[in-house]
Protein backbone atom coordinates (compact mmCIF):
# COMPACT_ATOMS: atom_id res chain seq x y z
CA UNK A 1 0.00 0.00 0.00
CA UNK A 2 1.64 3.77 -1.13
CA UNK A 3 1.31 6.08 1.81
CA UNK A 4 2.39 8.80 -0.33
CA UNK A 5 -1.09 9.53 -2.26
CA UNK A 6 -3.03 8.78 1.48
CA UNK A 7 -0.95 11.74 2.68
CA UNK A 8 -1.64 14.00 -0.28
CA UNK A 9 -5.56 13.54 0.08
CA UNK A 10 -4.98 14.32 3.61
CA UNK A 11 -3.00 17.81 3.29
CA UNK A 12 -5.43 18.49 0.24
CA UNK A 13 -8.57 18.35 1.71
CA UNK A 14 -7.05 20.51 5.26
CA UNK A 15 -7.85 24.41 5.36
CA UNK A 16 -5.19 25.66 4.06
CA UNK A 17 -2.64 23.26 4.73
CA UNK A 18 -0.01 22.07 2.87
CA UNK A 19 1.99 18.69 2.13
CA UNK A 20 5.37 18.30 3.93
CA UNK A 21 8.29 19.43 1.68
CA UNK A 22 11.28 17.21 2.02
CA UNK A 23 14.43 18.76 3.95
CA UNK A 24 16.41 19.07 0.47
CA UNK A 25 13.95 20.76 -1.75
CA UNK A 26 14.70 24.17 -2.46
CA UNK A 27 11.42 25.19 -0.49
CA UNK A 28 12.79 23.88 2.74
CA UNK A 29 13.49 26.26 5.97
CA UNK A 30 15.98 26.07 8.53
CA UNK A 31 14.84 25.38 12.22
CA UNK A 32 15.91 28.92 12.84
CA UNK A 33 13.77 30.16 10.34
CA UNK A 34 10.77 28.54 11.38
CA UNK A 35 11.24 29.62 14.82
CA UNK A 36 11.32 33.37 14.15
CA UNK A 37 7.96 33.18 12.23
CA UNK A 38 6.43 31.71 15.43
CA UNK A 39 8.17 33.53 17.57
CA UNK A 40 6.46 36.11 15.48
CA UNK A 41 2.94 35.00 15.23
CA UNK A 42 3.39 34.59 19.15
CA UNK A 43 4.21 38.27 19.56
CA UNK A 44 1.19 39.29 17.30
CA UNK A 45 -1.39 37.57 19.39
CA UNK A 46 -0.10 38.83 22.60
CA UNK A 47 -0.52 42.62 21.22
CA UNK A 48 -3.50 41.40 19.84
CA UNK A 49 -4.74 40.50 23.47
CA UNK A 50 -3.24 43.59 24.70
CA UNK A 51 -5.04 46.00 22.42
CA UNK A 52 -8.66 43.50 23.15
CA UNK A 53 -8.24 44.32 26.77
CA UNK A 54 -7.56 48.00 26.31
CA UNK A 55 -10.55 47.89 24.12
CA UNK A 56 -12.60 46.31 26.60
CA UNK A 57 -11.79 47.83 29.59
CA UNK A 58 -12.64 50.89 27.37
CA UNK A 59 -15.62 49.90 25.85
CA UNK A 60 -17.33 48.23 28.82
CA UNK A 61 -19.11 44.49 29.06
CA UNK A 62 -19.79 43.44 25.76
CA UNK A 63 -15.90 42.85 25.06
CA UNK A 64 -15.15 40.80 27.66
CA UNK A 65 -15.60 37.23 26.37
CA UNK A 66 -13.61 37.96 22.81
CA UNK A 67 -10.82 39.21 25.16
CA UNK A 68 -10.59 36.24 27.35
CA UNK A 69 -10.38 34.62 23.87
CA UNK A 70 -7.46 36.58 22.61
CA UNK A 71 -6.06 36.18 26.13
CA UNK A 72 -6.32 32.80 26.37
CA UNK A 73 -4.90 32.15 22.36
CA UNK A 74 -1.51 34.67 23.77
CA UNK A 75 -1.39 32.29 26.50
CA UNK A 76 -1.04 29.46 24.33
CA UNK A 77 1.33 30.55 22.66
CA UNK A 78 3.60 31.93 25.35
CA UNK A 79 3.59 28.18 26.46
CA UNK A 80 4.68 26.51 23.49
CA UNK A 81 7.24 28.61 22.72
CA UNK A 82 8.82 28.10 26.21
CA UNK A 83 8.18 24.47 25.63
CA UNK A 84 10.06 24.32 22.43
CA UNK A 85 12.92 26.33 24.56
CA UNK A 86 12.79 24.12 26.97
CA UNK A 87 13.32 21.06 24.77
CA UNK A 88 16.06 22.96 22.51
CA UNK A 89 17.96 23.61 25.43
CA UNK A 90 17.46 20.00 26.63
CA UNK A 91 18.64 18.73 23.24
CA UNK A 92 21.91 21.09 24.15
CA UNK A 93 22.70 20.38 27.22
CA UNK A 94 22.34 16.30 26.07
CA UNK A 95 24.86 17.22 23.05
CA UNK A 96 27.20 19.03 25.18
CA UNK A 97 27.51 15.60 27.83
CA UNK A 98 28.11 13.40 24.65
CA UNK A 99 32.31 12.31 24.98
CA UNK A 100 34.13 11.88 21.56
Amino acid sequence: MLIQPIIKNLFENGPASTAPEAPTGTGSTSFADQLQSKIGEVNNLQNQADKAMQHSSAGGIDGIPETMIKLEEANMGLLMVAKVRDKALQAYQQVMQMQF
